[in-house]
């Protein structure tokens, strides 16, 4: 079965990632977008840190964004999504990223100060994707890995979403959020996963009857009808199996061991 394509209208809705300071979670995001179907990948000002495998970070410029360019452990942690942080957009605000938007949605845990109602992902995804299909573009926006969005970050948009989760210990990676977020987008975008299932080929009637017939002899060979009623027992075995929708391999199995158990017996007795 082929493949299904994925809806259009994904193209319309676009991860903000805000002051990021870790380049393993913008590779990371990267690749949890792409995994979802979503390619657009927008950062904000990143200010990156220090690692073992980026021990010079590129500093961010406003005044020179064109010389911007992510170090290769971003890369590396986007493993096949190399291309989302290859188109990925840097610009140096908030309102610059979301200039062209219709929905902008702050990924936040934070409730004082702000006054919108929060919503969980599953909650608002419907209307996101809704709105997408219109052609409106939809913004999901990140803060930073240790302060999150800022409270002037999280009223520039419209939408507030908070990840539910274990109100004694919660905490969610960058990108583990992004992952949450885009996979809950996924799911409601309703992409069919036939083409991820097996083709089954039952067992017809006919090949059901001659694998019991098989196994009446196999029980013949072993003695086991001697003290039990064979057409009582056989009558069962025939509705079990017939219930069961046995596939062609299921009965090649089954006749496979019916086989050996004879040619055991055989053996011993000979």
């Amino acid at each position: 079965m082929n493949k299904p394509e994925l809806p259009p209208y994904l193209n319309q809705i676009k991860v903000v990632l805000s002051r990021t300071s870790h380049p393993a979670n913008i590779g990371s995001a990267a690749r949890a977008m792409k995994t979802m179907g979503l390619t657009r990948l927008v950062l904000v000002a990143p200010q990156l840190m220090q690692t073992p495998m980026t021990p010079e970070p590129p500093q961010f410029h406003p005044a020179d964004i064109a010389a911007y360019q992510l170090p290769e452990e971003c890369f590396i942690l986007a493993s096949g999504a190399r291309d989302v942080l290859e188109k990925a957009s840097i610009v140096a605000t908030l309102n610059e990223a979301l200039a062209d938007t219709t929905l902008s949605c702050a990924l936040t845990s934070r409730k004082r100060e702000l006054t919108a109602p929060m919503h969980t992902p599953r909650e608002l995804a419907p209307s996101l994707l809704q709105a997408a299909a219109q052609n409106q573009t939809v913004a999901l926006v990140f803060g930073n890995e240790t302060f999150g969005l800022s409270i002037e970050e999280a009223q520039s948009c419209n939408r507030l979403i908070t990840i539910n989760g274990n109100p004694d210990y919660f905490s969610l990676n960058l990108a583990q959020a992004v992952q949450v977020m885009c996979y809950e987008i996924f799911s409601h975008a309703d992409v069919a996963m036939d083409y991820l299932k097996q083709p089954m080929h039952y067992a017809s009637h006919e090949q059901i009857n001659g694998m019991v017939m098989h196994l009446r002899d196999t029980m013949q060979d072993v003695r086991f009808f001697d003290r039990r009623n064979e057409v009582r027992l056989i009558r069962r075995m025939s509705a079990m199996f017939n219930r069961a929708e046995l596939t062609t391999e299921d009965i090649d199995i089954l006749r496979g061991f019916f086989n050996t158990v004879s040619q055991r017996v055989q053996k011993n007795h000979s």
